[in-house]
């Protein structure tokens, strides 16, 4: 596009006007998603093709980070000042706000291949243009869809007095983007290369960093430095803890660990920061729950109960503020090295990140990794990965330190002895985790901004075609990856073993397959992982209450030929390797008891399970109600908390954020207990302990039957929540002559 690659603008417009200019008015551009899109460059973008009808505009992207809005009254009153407070000076997409006001200019059309779970259901553009592609091969997609333009968020920092860029926090399908669009270009293609960068972004390592001519042009200066996204937690209900108490059984001390964003994750986390932090009662709430006594064969050999004293190393796609939980907790603590001699090393327990045995030369000659007489580029190997220590020079066949010569050729037994006395403390660039993109809450940021530049390089980012996939590195990543458990969500998971994870029978998309299927299919390909995939045992409530285990489901996700470790909030299903029989068994064993009988029967008509089966009677008590008897005592002593590492919510939102989940629940499935219970609420004065509430909702003085209206619905609710919140909500008196908490 230009003469010199990496020219920096501070103008979006004359960058916008340089684009059109070199590649034309007909544009496919496409950017990172979540927080890695350019967000001044693509509002500038859509905002000429809004301007001119012979712009032809086509985005191809994924996951558009929107600021929460609500869609009924209540939940803007709700949303509204909580969104104005933690996303202040975050910026948003115009081509978004107009999607959703139903606007988008007639010449331009958005293409995802993933978007926030349950985004698009009622949107039938958007449920036309998804594109239903793995991860690995999104870029694939948009190149063959005519990508012309690519974007993207970057940071940057000064090393060594020159510039440098970082990917950071999108590396997924941008390291590959660029290298097909220069691809395409060298054939004789005009296509612009773009980056915007952000002084917040925190510049990560590994294989993020760029430099300036890895763009055509990029756009640096104050106005580019805006705050980033960064969504508040989900709440974690005692049954999210109940399923990552029963996943955190299955995790392997000294192996590898992936997990993805949202309250699942933080259970997860929380239960095996709980196991490595507080192991004593870890091991109570594992006895009481019967869960060491059930899955004992399956623990001990796949996975353990004990404090972490190897630690895990983490290989995710998405890079979350749950690992950087598991880092502080020194869990997320086992270095890997990009070196497959020095993995065998430390996988057979012959070498140590934290030390370097002094026989260490002479294995590595042993294994064929380096010359018995040392080559210079022997010496960059042993210098690079800290085996010889810093200060050393290669001269002539000698190794210097100082004024001091060595001689290389580790055949003669005084050399050898001697080379010893060079030999570094610990091994050096080594990483906790690599993965491919990450968005998380302001902490998250500012942890990561926080660390030093050596502590930052622990933290690896590379592309989906190496985070996600075996395949151009099978041997290394097979070591790294040892012990490895990928854990995932499912929507629905059949009898037979399926799983439905982004889309519904009737074929409307809820997110997208994401990274998933690469993930399962990784897990059967290593020798020692596992695939874990979570499933919640129903959704609804009420009426309106289903299984989210079936007979069988009108699409799938992951087939029953991938089946392997399926995981509910009453129990592990090991489904792996057995016959249908077996696996309809195990899964009914962990459905909730009030859809047991009706899945039994519906196996035993379809013949795929004998006639004279019954479900064992330890597995029959299957309810919610078992699950907080067992926990709820914990919450007192912190465990088992609705937001086990923090929140931005106050103490007030928090408790009316779920006041009102319970409110929509109860409109979906128990109209009747809804509208008896806020006619009772009319016959009650308002009690003084809702204030603070009725405040924060702007409902203290309503001035219309419909804000008196709301006002009950609120109370109700809150009054209703406070059996179903795993919160410490203070108590809403049945009588108004007690106050809240009396």
């Amino acid at each position: 596009m230009n003469d010199t690659p990496g020219i920096i603008y501070n103008d979006v417009k004359k960058c916008v006007d340089e684009v059109i200019q070199y590649v034309g008015k007909d544009i496919t551009y496409c950017m990172s998603l979540a927080l890695g899109k350019p967000i001044l460059f693509i509002n500038e973008l859509y905002r000429r093709a809004k301007e001119d009808p012979e712009i032809k505009l086509k985005i191809i992207t994924a996951l558009a980070l929107e600021k929460p809005k609500g869609h009924t009254d209540l939940e803007k009153r709700f949303l509204g000042p909580l969104s104005d407070r933690v996303f202040e000076g975050v910026l948003e997409f115009d081509y978004m706000l107009d999607f959703r006001a139903g606007k988008l200019s007639k010449n331009v059309e958005v293409l995802e291949f993933f978007c926030k779970a349950g985004g698009y259901l009622n949107s039938p553009e958007a449920q036309q243009n998804h594109l239903a592609t793995n991860y690995t091969h999104a870029s694939r997609d948009a190149m063959a869809l005519g990508a012309n333009v690519f974007g993207q968020l970057v940071g940057y920092q000064e090393i060594d007095g020159k510039t440098m860029y970082s990917m950071s926090c999108n590396t997924d399908v941008s390291i590959e983007a660029v290298k097909v669009l220069k691809e395409k270009r060298a054939q004789g293609d005009k296509v612009a290369i773009i980056g915007e960068a952000n002084k917040n972004m925190p510049f990560m390592y590994g294989d993020a960093v760029m430099e300036a001519d890895t763009y055509d042009i990029i756009l640096q200066g104050p106005q580019y430095d805006y705050e980033l996204f960064c969504p508040p937690k989900d709440p974690v209900a005692l049954s999210d803890h109940m399923i990552g108490i029963n996943v955190s059984t299955l995790i392997k001390d000294g192996g590898t660990i992936q997990v993805g964003i949202g309250a699942l994750g933080d259970a997860i986390v929380s239960g095996l920061i709980l196991r490595n932090e507080h192991n004593d009662v870890y091991r109570e709430i594992l006895q009481k729950t019967n869960i060491v006594t059930r899955y004992k064969k399956l623990i001990d050999e796949w996975g353990g109960t004990g404090v972490f004293q190897k630690g895990l190393y983490g290989s995710s796609e998405m890079f979350v503020d749950a690992f950087m939980q598991m880092y502080k907790s020194k869990i997320l603590k086992r270095k890997v090295f990009d070196s497959i001699p020095l993995m065998k090393l430390i996988n057979e327990g012959s070498l140590t990140a934290e030390s370097i045995p002094s026989d260490i030369i002479e294995q590595l000659i042993e294994m064929k990794a380096i010359h018995s007489k040392l080559s210079e580029e022997d010496f960059s190997f042993l210098t690079k990965f800290g085996i010889l220590k810093d200060g050393l020079t290669y001269q002539l066949g000698k190794i210097i330190d100082g004024g001091t010569e060595y001689a290389t050729d580790m055949n003669d037994e005084k050399n050898l002895r001697e080379m010893r006395v060079l030999l570094g403390k610990e091994l050096r660039g080594g990483q906790v985790i690599l993965g491919a993109f990450f968005v998380g809450p302001k902490a998250f940021y500012q942890a990561l901004n926080d660390m030093s530049e050596e502590e930052r390089k622990l933290f690896g980012m590379s592309g989906v075609e190496k985070v996600n996939q075996l395949y151009g590195g099978e041997e290394l990543r097979t070591l790294q990856r040892k012990d490895a458990r990928f854990v995932n969500t499912g929507m629905v998971v059949s009898l037979l073993g399926s799983i439905a994870s982004d889309q519904l029978a009737d074929g409307r998309v809820v997110s997208g397959i994401g990274g998933q299927y690469n993930f399962v299919a990784m897990g059967h390909a290593l020798p020692d992982a596992r695939v874990i995939m979570m499933v919640k045992s129903t959704k609804g409530s009420g009426k309106s209450l289903k299984s989210n285990i079936v007979f069988s489901y009108g699409h799938c996700s992951i087939p029953k030929h991938l089946r392997d470790i399926i995981v509910t909030e009453y129990g592990i299903a090991d489904v792996r390797s057995k016959p249908e029989k077996q696996v309809i068994a195990e899964i009914i064993n962990i459905a909730d008891s009030r859809f047991q009988v009706q899945l039994l029967a519906q196996a035993k008509k379809a013949g795929k399970i004998p006639l004279d089966y019954e479900i064992p009677e330890e597995y029959r008590n299957n309810l919610p109600e078992k699950i907080a008897s067992l926990l709820k005592p914990y919450q007192a002593h912190g465990v088992f908390q609705a937001f086990p590492f923090g929140t931005d919510l106050t103490e007030t939102e928090i408790i009316l954020g779920g006041a009102l989940k319970g409110l929509k629940r109860l409109s979906n499935g128990s109209r009747f207990k809804l509208g008896t219970g806020v006619l009772l609420e009319f016959l009650r004065s308002v009690p003084e302990s809702a204030h603070p509430f009725m405040e924060r909702l702007s409902l203290e003085k309503p001035s219309s039957i419909k804000e008196r209206i709301m006002r009950k619905l609120v109370i109700f609710a809150l009054r209703n929540n406070q059996s179903l919140s795993n919160t410490r909500l203070p108590q809403i008196p049945t009588s108004d002559s007690k106050p809240i908490g009396s």
